[in-house]
């Protein structure tokens, strides 16, 4: 019986697959195949040579393992290594390939620690997150790269390119796990690329200058910039918090496709692509190696040939490599899951804290906690440039992209849009208000010290001002910048200060999540205060925390549907 107690190994999920560590009392993850010896005369599943021994052979190979019951109707197999089964992975490819070290680490983190070797790091400093929480929202900036390494790849991409951002993705999960969003970044958006600190490979420290006006797709790997110079462009954007960052180049697509057999695909017409080597006919296929690269390639078969269809394209195929990683013919043994997770991650660079097998562990768990049908792919809505008489580039459509942004940055699930809109029109209170309910302070007696830790600069201030000059609320200091970058604003408070934290929650609009019990903190006077820290979720001075998101429709695809590109 696996951790859930689902009770049969056939259906345990790898990434459930731990052991009791005798010596430490402690649980780690099984590295070797069940049924094989594992270290120190201990099986796969647990048991030691000592609870077989006294057996005959015989008996040893008929005996049920403890806790499973034959089922019905089924006989019994001959002794060998019981089989798992993923019920569940969280997966897409194409130029986005980085997601393979995910889709591994929770279909078999058994493997991670032998893994681990495999996956490069690239220090990015502040750009993003120093670490991994298990209890807030997280996005992962997926990326693509053009650049021509791996045999078979001269023809691919662009001759002498340092590996531009040919296709990127932002990965948005929900802080409930509820829904995540993956939202496709147009390689020809015009954006202005902000100054990027980088690391030398002597371990120095270069900034590298920003350009104004150019494609999206120099972000990275021009001039020397590196994956952090593309997360950072992508919060100036969006506004959305880039916490981490995962990059491959062409060969993940044809090595994991080929790994698990091919990946069905769908075509409204026949595709006979020649600049692609694309050919498909009308209908279902399966593309595997050369051919799954081609089909997330091509873009002269589609639509109206452009960037923006190849994108729908690249969506489609990602679902579809999803459901068919999670099908019962696909992770059938340890030794595919391997060979599946080997010629993956030897494709991969990821920042330095997802690097470590703890973190990918535990943001492979959270991953898989997210409903197939929940995931929605989208593009970030844009126009085409009006300074161009050829059309070549786009720019942002700013009617809807702000929307669309503040969506995902709120956790706003794109498939659940009409819901949300029914319960606005029935009930707009924020329900989660209702854990603020009880007596407030006077504004006069609220005491807090407010540290900006993650709102634009001088928002602190601007906070306090506010507070003091327009709410009364005169007891209120700036503490500086807090210690640590957060993604929601939070406000920390002791027993004795809940009327406080009331008061000030409702002058606000923080939800009653952002309230945390904990520790006062002496300001100035040498007196109790409150702890306000603007999270990367502030607004402004005034602007409500809890307000609902406005419900955004949006052309998307989901996870769970197989369609076919036109």
């Amino acid at each position: 019986m696996d951790a859930h107690g689902r009770g049969r190994a056939d259906d345990m999920d790898p990434a459930d697959q731990w052991v009791r560590d005798p010596r430490t009392g402690g649980h780690e993850p099984r590295l070797t195949p069940p049924g094989l010896p594992g270290p120190r005369g201990e099986d796969a599943r647990g048991g030691t040579d000592a609870a077989v021994r006294g057996r005959t052979p015989a008996a040893r190979a008929v005996a049920p393992r403890r806790g499973h019951r034959p089922q019905p109707g089924r006989g019994r197999r001959a002794a060998g290594p019981r089989r798992p089964r993923a019920r569940k992975v969280l997966l897409w490819t194409g130029g986005t390939m980085a997601f393979v070290l995910v889709t591994t680490g929770t279909a078999g983190y058994l493997y991670l620690k032998h893994l681990e070797g495999n996956v490069s790091t690239t220090d990015v400093g502040d750009a993003g997150k120093s670490d991994f929480s298990t209890d807030e929202a997280f996005s992962i900036l997926v990326i693509g790269t053009d650049k021509r390494t791996g045999e078979g790849n001269e023809g691919y991409g662009d001759q002498g390119s340092s590996g531009h951002a040919d296709t990127t993705i932002l990965l948005h999960v929900a802080r409930d796990r509820s829904n995540a969003t993956a939202l496709s970044i147009p390689r020809d958006l015009i954006v202005d690329i902000p100054d990027c600190p980088t690391r030398q490979a002597d371990g120095s420290q270069r900034v590298v200058p920003g350009l104004r006006g150019v494609r999206f797709n120099r972000s990275l790997g021009e001039g020397g910039r590196d994956p952090g110079c593309t997360m950072r462009t992508v919060e100036q954007v969006t506004g959305i918090p880039v916490d981490h960052f995962m990059m491959a180049d062409f060969n993940a697509v044809k090595t994991l496709t080929t790994a698990v057999g091919g990946v069905p695909v769908c075509v409204a017409h026949a595709v006979h692509d020649k600049q692609s080597k694309l050919r498909l006919p009308e209908g279902e296929s399966t593309v595997e190696g050369e051919q799954a690269l081609a089909f997330v390639r091509t873009r002269h078969s589609f639509g109206n040939q452009g960037d923006l269809d190849r994108i729908k394209v690249q969506q489609q195929f990602l679902g579809s490599l999803m459901r068919k990683m999670s099908s019962g013919d696909t992770l059938t043994s340890p030794a595919k899951l391997l060979k599946l997770a080997e010629a993956a991650t030897e494709a991969l660079t990821v920042d330095k804290p997802l690097g470590k097998v703890g973190t990918l562990k535990d943001m492979a768990l959270e991953l898989k906690k997210v409903p197939t049908k929940n995931l929605s792919f989208t593009t970030v809505p844009v126009r085409d440039n009006p300074a161009e008489t050829v059309k070549a580039t786009v720019v942002l459509d700013e009617s809807r992209a702000p929307q669309v942004f503040d969506a995902i940055r709120d956790d706003v699930s794109f498939t659940e849009v009409r819901a949300r809109q029914r319960q606005a029109a029935e009930d707009p209170r924020d329900a989660r208000a209702a854990r603020l309910e009880g007596a407030r302070a006077p504004a006069s007696e609220v005491r807090v010290r407010i540290l900006n830790g993650g709102a634009p600069a001088g928002s602190a201030q601007e906070t306090l001002r506010w507070l003091r000059t327009d709410k009364g609320v005169t007891q209120a200091a700036n503490a500086g910048n807090a210690p640590r970058r957060l993604s929601r604003t939070t406000l920390e408070y002791a027993p004795g200060q809940a009327g406080q934290a009331r008061a000030l929650a409702g002058l606000m609009g923080l939800s009653g999540a952002a309230l945390k019990p904990g520790e006062s903190v002496a300001d100035a006077q040498g007196q109790p205060a409150m702890t306000l820290t603007l999270g990367q979720d502030f607004r402004g001075a005034g602007v409500s925390l809890t307000a609902p998101a406005a419900a955004v429709e949006v052309e998307k695809s989901t996870a769970d549907k197989l369609t076919c590109a036109s």
